[in-house]
């Protein structure tokens, strides 16, 4: 699992103006990344996000996603990040974090608890190949919408990235019978040329007798 990085430049290569300037933006706005503005975005369109609400959030650092939320929430809210990097929180006093391997047996029940609203922002390590980085996003996705369906409450939120590619069209089918609406989401603040879409899924559905269907991919 990683999390949200700036790309780094090759030697000579031109200034990207569009990505500087969320960068900047970010900067002087006071959040790690300038991925804060996909979840802003969001919380514009479909206000998943409100105070005294319980968030979880995967793949959490460098810790934007985790801020915004928890000035979203509120004190009365309660925020709850897991990366395998650590993210110092000691400014949201509102905000445990957990420092482990989201894919974890035993991470549901370290939570200890249930959540109104899951949040993914993880991505894949990169290799290059196209097909194979899409298969490793739709893992993580899939990792994520497991936990989802362990700890996320009758009527939360799922909000999940994902590659398209191969892997996207099977994770969407599990998707879709859990929650009563789903949405496929481009933020204005993804590059044009990226494959990453974010899942917008509503109105989470009480899990079956037995649980719902593990992943496969």
């Amino acid at each position: 699992m990683t999390t949200r990085k700036k790309a780094k430049g090759k030697p000579g290569q031109a200034r990207n103006p569009w990505r500087d300037h969320y960068a900047e933006k970010a900067r002087k706005e006071g959040y790690p990344a300038r991925s804060v503005y996909k979840l802003q975005e969001i919380q514009r369109r479909w206000k998943i996000l409100a105070p005294g609400k319980k968030v979880l959030d995967l793949g959490c650092s460098p810790g934007s996603w985790l801020l915004f939320a928890s000035q979203t929430v509120g004190p009365s809210g309660k925020i709850t990040g897991v990366d395998l990097k650590p993210v110092d929180t000691s400014a949201m006093p509102w905000v445990r974090m957990i420092t482990g391997d989201v894919t974890s047996p035993e991470l549901a029940e370290e939570l200890g608890g249930s959540f109104d609203v899951l949040l993914s922002d993880m991505a894949p390590n990169t290799c290059g190949n196209r097909d194979l980085d899409a298969l490793r996003s739709a893992m993580l996705a899939e990792a994520a919408l497991d936990l989802a369906g362990r700890v996320l409450v009758p009527g939360g939120a799922f909000v999940c990235k994902i590659f398209q590619g191969d892997g996207f069209e099977e994770f969407m089918a599990r998707v879709r019978p859990r929650f009563g609406k789903t949405r496929l989401f481009k933020p204005q603040s993804t590059r044009t040329a990226s494959r990453e879409i974010y899942i917008i899924a509503t109105e989470a559905k009480p899990a079956p007798e037995g649980g719902w269907e593990p992943a496969t991919v």
